[in-house]
């Protein structure tokens, strides 16, 4: 992982914990998801306008956008269907001294997302099945399938503040890994709303890897939300960061 937010970074946190019509809550922006899923007959579309990352190792960099979206919409009062895409992405590296810029498509994803009532005010929880298939152009994709299970569990502590904690495990091309984002979600006004994220991350013969993300979210209206954010990596002498602008309309 070299951004905080891979291939979705499709995982689980819990992004703003707004709520809108039916305690629905937008899964931009962050790590992971809500624990709610949208209800019947409604299409909820968040899309990336765009979302930047840039690497640095020595004398070496570079620079990728992505509009990145997501779709879904719900199938029971606890069951949704979620389509997704990198989407079209566009890069400018240093390598050895060399610049170049290359263009591209993403991955798409498909997943199913079930709220489990646990029978309290205060605490709730989702899972997420998913898999993102590499259908994305050479430096756009990962190159192999990515299975996964994802699970969110939040407690709301207050009207103010409410904390999640999220794992996910995935397979890769016959590897495993294993990812946790505790999260703190605030509510700042009316319209305004924030959080803040610890990123752990182990796969399979390879180092632990670390990042910390925050952001802020802004409620136009019950369907409408607006959102920025920004990340680091804190894996060793490299340079990692991720920002990203978003929008997101529950129809």
């Amino acid at each position: 992982m070299t951004t905080l937010k891979t291939l979705g970074f499709v995982v689980l946190a819990g992004a703003s914990m707004q709520v809108f019509a039916a305690d629905f809550a937008f899964d931009r922006p962050g790590t992971g998801f809500s624990t709610s899923t949208t209800p019947v007959g409604q299409l909820a579309w968040e899309q990336g306008l765009p979302s930047v990352s840039y690497q640095q190792s020595g004398d070496d960099h570079a620079t990728t956008l992505n509009a990145d979206m997501l779709l879904r919409t719900g199938l029971t009062d606890s069951l949704e269907l979620q389509l997704g895409w990198q989407g079209p992405s566009w890069s400018k590296s240093k390598l050895d001294g060399v610049k170049s810029e290359d263009d591209g498509l993403g991955d798409i994803s498909i997943g199913l997302k079930k709220a489990i009532d646990l029978d309290d005010e205060r605490l709730s929880m989702a899972l997420l099945a998913e898999a993102v298939i590499a259908t994305g152009n050479q430096g756009f994709s990962n190159e192999e399938d990515i299975y996964s299970l994802s699970s969110a569990v939040a407690y709301q502590y207050n009207d103010l503040i409410n904390t999640s904690i999220t794992m996910r495990y995935e397979w890769q091309d016959g590897d495993w890994a294993v990812q946790a984002v505790p999260t703190l979600e605030y509510q700042v006004t009316d319209k305004w709303s924030g959080f803040s994220e610890f990123v752990y991350r182990k796969a399979e013969s390879q180092d632990y890897e670390y990042a910390l993300g925050t952001g802020v979210m802004y409620a136009l209206n019950d369907r409408v939300q607006l959102d920025a954010s920004v990340g680091v990596d804190l894996n060793g002498t490299d340079r990692s960061y991720t920002s990203g602008l978003g929008v997101s309309f529950l129809f």
